[in-house]
């Protein structure tokens, strides 16, 4: 048999499989990304297998019980109750799937240095049980090159072990399509968002189209997964700097006495050329805080210096700092320091009205208030106790808001903007607030002296 006839031969068997919804889709990391992406594709007709490391997420699972609380139970029920779903923790059964999707954390190491550990393990996995006629998609966000470089590297090492002679683009298939997830999202969902699909052939880009067809409503097609990879940094580094220039205008605005909120709702009336950004306390969430430096530190690869994206960096990681300055300040104006004062920080989630604590600027806060001798606790409905992340174990519980509670702070510092928190009860008790989300607006009259904008 040909090498073309062999080609055509591995393509078209996957290609009858997704047509008649007989391709097994193993969804690797059952996560934000992962477990609405294997609920979309388990909708749209395809048997799914999702795998994960964490026992307590096959269990959780397997009663029908949702650990993501925005997505609700619905999801989980329905996926329980269907002969087409299953979660395991059992690798070797990457085998049995025909399409294999890895939606992996990419986070950054101790100097900010991209982390692809998560890819490149998925990848010795996937090598251990490769077949023929497979089709393997990543959706981990990352820089240019990874899915044709790291990630095929991994396959392909540990393929070589067993002594199996596959080649991608003939007897398998490797293809991009990067997530984007936005948690707590009414408007859209993971079946509603546009994706884009670039495989490392055009081969795989076709299959990979129509396996992701069976969930995603809209699917655009690009000529590489390297552009596909440059576009999902483009699109968190747009905002990535946008933010960090009205951060900026807020510094500057507030030393004039000028309130940048309302400043930036008179910006808004303009129907064209511009698009409203809101300051804060920081950057959270997986995307915005590390993706600008997966592409810096590939830039120096090429020689090249990224000065404009990494000064914007440099001015939302700053902005924790700032708010314990604003916050430093109002303590002083009433003959307080911050050693020794009882601060509550509202929302231990990075955005509002999800349980989602990646990279939340909340946990440096504290740290920064723990750092000069505050007593610090937190309250937040959606995140009941704190678990340790990246740089942070702070091993915590959230306080309930109450108008008691709130009186026993001599301030209150409001990081996220939580929809089910009592403004009106916060605005009457509170001591002193700090306010980095103009959550405060509607009662900054009442509040006179007690409000401060960070």
């Amino acid at each position: 048999m040909s090498e073309a006839t062999m080609e055509a031969t591995a393509a078209a068997d996957l290609k009858a499989k997704l047509e008649t919804n007989t391709a097994l889709v193993g969804v690797i990391g059952l996560g934000y990304v992962g477990l609405p992406l294997a609920a979309s594709l388990h909708d749209g007709g395809l048997p799914v297998l999702g795998l994960d490391v964490d026992a307590s997420k096959i269990e959780a699972l397997e009663r029908g019980e949702n650990y993501l609380k925005h997505l609700g139970d619905g999801m989980t029920r329905t996926l329980a109750g269907s002969d087409r779903f299953e979660a395991t923790a059992d690798f070797g059964r990457l085998a049995e799937a025909d399409v294999i999707i890895v939606c992996l954390p990419t986070p950054l190491g101790k100097h900010h240095e991209p982390d692809l550990s998560y890819v490149v393990i998925a990848g010795e996995q996937i090598g251990r049980t490769l077949r023929a006629g497979q089709l393997i998609a990543l959706e981990s966000t990352t820089y240019p090159g990874t899915t044709r470089g790291e990630f095929l590297e991994a396959i392909e090492r540990e393929a070589e072990k067993r002594g199996i002679k596959l080649e991608c683009g003939k007897d398998y298939f490797v293809a991009y399509s990067p997530e984007r997830e936005d948690p707590g999202r009414q408007s859209h969902t993971t079946s509603t968002i546009p994706k884009l699909v670039g495989g490392l052939d055009d081969t795989a880009t076709d299959l990979a189209m129509q396996m992701y067809a069976k969930g995603i409503d809209n699917l655009h097609r690009v000529d590489s997964a390297e552009i596909a990879e440059a576009a999902k940094l483009l699109e968190n580094i747009f905002r990535a700097v946008n933010i960090a220039m009205v951060n900026e205008m807020k510094l500057i605005l507030t030393r004039m006495g000028i309130d940048v909120w309302k400043v930036i709702e008179a910006a808004s009336t303009k129907p064209f050329g511009f698009m409203p950004f809101y300051p804060g306390p920081g950057l959270g969430g997986h995307c915005i805080p590390i993706d600008p430096f997966y592409l810096t530190w590939k830039a120096r690869e090429f020689g090249h210096v990224t000065r404009f994206i990494e000064l914007a960096g440099e001015i939302n990681h700053a902005m924790p700092a700032y708010v314990i300055d604003r916050l430093a300040s109002a303590l002083n104006s009433i003959g307080k320091p911050v050693h020794g004062s009882k601060v509550l920080v509202l929302g231990l989630a990075y955005k509002p009205d999800v349980d989602d604590t990646r990279e939340s600027p909340s946990f440096e806060v504290i740290e920064l208030l723990r750092e000069r001798g505050a007593t610090v606790d937190y309250s937040d409905p959606h995140v009941a106790k704190t678990v340790p992340v990246r740089k942070h174990d702070l091993q915590m519980h959230s306080v309930e808001l109450t108008p008691d509670n709130i009186k026993k702070y001599d301030a209150v510092v409001v990081v996220t903007n939580h929809k089910a928190f009592d403004y009106q009860a916060i605005a009457q008790h509170a001591n002193l607030v700090v306010d980095t989300r103009n959550a405060m607006t509607a009662f900054a009259d009442g509040m006179r002296e007690r409000l401060v904008k960070a």
